[in-house]
C-alpha cells in the first residue's frame, strides 16, 4: 500500500475512533425501537467547495456495498445502537450513490461495526480531512450506519479540515 494511502486510512480510522469513543452512553440509551420502514430525508452533501449534491432521497437501512470496504448491513442495528433494523445516513448516502449516480467510496471497521467514507463525488478527506456526518444541523455521536434518522431529518455530509 503507498505510504501516503496507509497515512489516509489511519487518519481517517483515527478520526472516526474518536468520534464513536466520545459518543455518549445516553446516545444508545435513548433509542427508541423503530421500524425499517422508508423514510424521505433531505440528503446535503458539501466539499471544499460547496454543495455537491443536494436532494430528497428516500432510504431504509440495507446492506452497503463499496469498492473498498465490501459488502456490510448499515441498518442501525450496527454496534447494538438499535434493536432492530432502521433507515440510517450512511444508507442513505449508499441511495442516493444508487438513485442518482453520487460515487462515494469507504473503508470497513470491523471494530466499530460500522464505515468510515472516504470519497464522495471524487472528493477525499485525505490526511487533512474527513467527511463529517450530521443530522438537522447536529454532528452524530455514533457512526453513519448506527444512527436512526425519522422521516424530514436534513442529512449533510461535510468535508472537514482537521
Amino acid at each position: 500500500m503507498h505510504r501516503t494511502s496507509v497515512h489516509r486510512t489511519l487518519i481517517a480510522g483515527t478520526a472516526l475512533g474518536l468520534a464513536l469513543a466520545s459518543a455518549p452512553a445516553v446516545a444508545h440509551a435513548t433509542s427508541t425501537p423503530g421500524t425499517n420502514a422508508p423514510v424521505r430525508v433531505t440528503l446535503t452533501v458539501r466539499g471544499p467547495d460547496g454543495v455537491l449534491f443536494k436532494a430528497k432521497i428516500r432510504t431504509r437501512g440495507h446492506e452497503v456495498t463499496t469498492a473498498t470496504g465490501g459488502t456490510h448491513r448499515c441498518d442501525g442495528t450496527n454496534g447494538g445502537a438499535n434493536p432492530s433494523a432502521v433507515p440510517t445516513p450512511t444508507a442513505a448516502l449508499d441511495d442516493a450513490a444508487r438513485k442518482r449516480h453520487v460515487t462515494w467510496d469507504g473503508t470497513w471497521y470491523a471494530s466499530f461495526d460500522d464505515f468510515s467514507v472516504d470519497t464522495i463525488k471524487k472528493v477525499s478527506g485525505g490526511g487533512s480531512a474527513y467527511w463529517n456526518i450530521s443530522v438537522n444541523g447536529t454532528p452524530t455521536p455514533v457512526g453513519g450506519c448506527q444512527f436512526k434518522l425519522n422521516a424530514g431529518d436534513k442529512v449533510a455530509f461535510a468535508w472537514t479540515a482537521f
